[in-house]
């Protein structure tokens, strides 16, 4: 595997990838910490600064969890990334949903090009929900104190001295594009980096907030003179092994299915009469569930604080959904059974499959051609898909879980990356980041992760780089973040001496 790393930098396409994907990275960090304009970026600084010392007993919040997943903390810095991917995935989400319930989306979808028209009203409808949000969390900055993930910032000063017309407008317009520039960055990073750019976005807005967690844990289990914490910190590093194997073991199974193609023979060949496969994942819709129902249950608080503000009924549901509560996990836990069901139902079809082994000709052994195939592979796809989802409503309560057997509620900050989504979309991403650059290697015949080249030789016959960014935009890129960063110590360090 450490030979794997390193014959990833003597291959030219594959280290332009990562090196341009890594630049995008790093913009999009210093994108979250760019304060909008208009709000004072010292009362935020002096409000982060006490909430280092924070109590991980203290809950962070199940909806607050899931924003710091999608923002990066971007709401909470007030950034000019404030909403992350939140409109794409939401615009996703209605889209997916209107394609399966009206006739016209879905004849459009399955004609050629229609992907590509879809995916522009996906944009479009997204730039509409960023104007919405965008509103919201304008509103939102002039009263912090009603913001959940942003408690106790009104001790420290004023947020927006001058809340205004303009000031609204300027808000608005600042966090939509901020929205589009990073829904194009993680175009830009599918297309010529590595791995989904959406998915790796939401994934380094997990990653930042790790260090973090770590340290609370540490000295929650460090700081306490009661010697079962010492075995609570043991227990918890060996039940965070075991859900990370039990993650890959999950995603990685599959049910394979034997496929025979009938012998034809063309002049004086012979094609056809050998046994393939057809792989069936078990958890076929990866981390798309959790990220669906994850994005619809950051909607109901913001409705409840803006609709129904003081009914008691919406104070208690408001306070169960941003607290972890019962009804949190209820909710996501159908919403993400739900979502799996959903999501095979429209990305997997068992009547295209048969269709296209038929016209080839090949079958399943023992099932007949045609619709039989099709209602075969329906009902194997169907019970496979129930395992995953179990095992995906599993892994989203288990903080729960966890939290009642080391002494911490379940939304606590700590338990947030010892399981649940977040974990799930690391480990999700990471081996999709690890699958397409092991292809990468084995086609340039290097060894793989897991598997062995064919030969060992140096790969320099490659004059084009086939998609991937050019070498002059990777230099300018690079350089431009060196000068952010020589700017940004030189500004730290002024702000020390004075």
């Amino acid at each position: 595997m450490i030979s794997a790393f390193a014959n990833t930098w003597r291959i030219p396409e594959l280290r332009d990838r990562i090196l341009f994907t890594l630049a995008l990275i790093v913009i999009i960090r210093l994108g979250v910490h760019i304060t909008l304009p208009g709000v004072d970026s010292g009362v935020i600084q002096q409000w982060l600064d006490s909430m280092k010392n924070q109590d991980p007993t203290n809950p962070s919040g199940g909806v607050t969890a899931l924003l710091q997943v999608f923002s990066g903390g971007g709401l909470q810095q007030a950034g000019i990334f404030a909403l992350g991917i939140m409109p794409y995935i939401s615009a996703s989400i209605m889209v997916q949903l209107m394609t399966a319930v009206v006739p016209k989306l879905s004849r459009l979808a399955r004609e050629d090009g229609g992907r590509e028209k879809i995916t522009q009203y996906t944009r479009y409808i997204t730039i509409g929900i960023a104007i919405v949000q965008g509103i919201f969390v304008a509103k939102s900055l002039t009263s912090p104190e009603s913001i959940p993930y942003m408690h106790g910032i009104e001790k420290f000063g004023v947020l927006v001295p001058d809340p205004s017309a303009t000031w609204y407008f300027l808000i608005v317009t600042t966090i939509v594009a901020g929205t589009v520039l990073l829904l194009w960055i993680a175009d830009q990073m599918t297309e010529k980096g590595i791995g989904n750019g959406t998915s790796i976005i939401i994934t380094v807005n997990i990653i930042s907030g790790l260090p973090g967690a770590l340290i609370q844990a540490w000295k929650y289990f460090t700081g306490s003179e009661n010697a079962w914490q010492a075995i609570n910190m043991v227990v918890l590093i060996a039940l965070l092994l075991l859900v990370i194997a039990s993650t890959i073991a999950i995603t990685q199974a599959q049910r394979r299915i034997a496929v025979q193609y009938a012998k034809r023979v063309v002049g004086r060949k012979q094609f056809g009469g050998q046994t393939q496969y057809l792989p069936l994942k078990v958890n076929y819709a990866g981390v798309m569930p959790i990220i669906f129902a994850s994005a619809v249950l950051s909607l109901p608080p913001i409705m409840l604080m803006w609709f129904f503000s003081g009914q008691p009924w919406a104070t208690k549901l408001y306070s169960q959904l941003t607290g972890g509560g019962v009804a949190y996990y209820v909710l996501g836990g159908i919403g993400i059974f739900l979502f799996s069901y959903f999501w095979v139902a429209m990305m997997f079809q068992p009547s295209q499959i048969a269709e296209d082994l038929k016209r080839n000709g090949g079958y399943i052994p023992g099932v007949r051609p045609g619709k039989p195939t099709a209602d075969f592979l329906d009902f194997t796809m169907t019970r496979l898909t129930f395992a995953g989802a179990i095992f995906l409503t599993i892994l989203f309560v288990l903080p729960v879980l966890t939290g009642a057997l080391v002494g911490l509620p379940p939304s606590s900050l700590v338990l947030h990356f010892f399981g649940g989504t977040s974990l799930l979309i690391m480990v999700g991403v990471v081996l999709d980041v690890m699958r397409q650059v092991e292809t990468q290697l084995l086609q340039k015949h290097y060894d793989g992760f897991l598997r062995k080249g064919k030969l060992k030789s140096r790969y320099d016959r490659l004059s084009q780089n086939s998609g991937a960014a050019p070498k002059t935009a990777i230099v300018y890129l690079w350089t431009i973040i060196a000068v952010l960063i020589v700017v940004g110590i030189t500004a730290y360090i002024y702000n020390i001496k004075h």
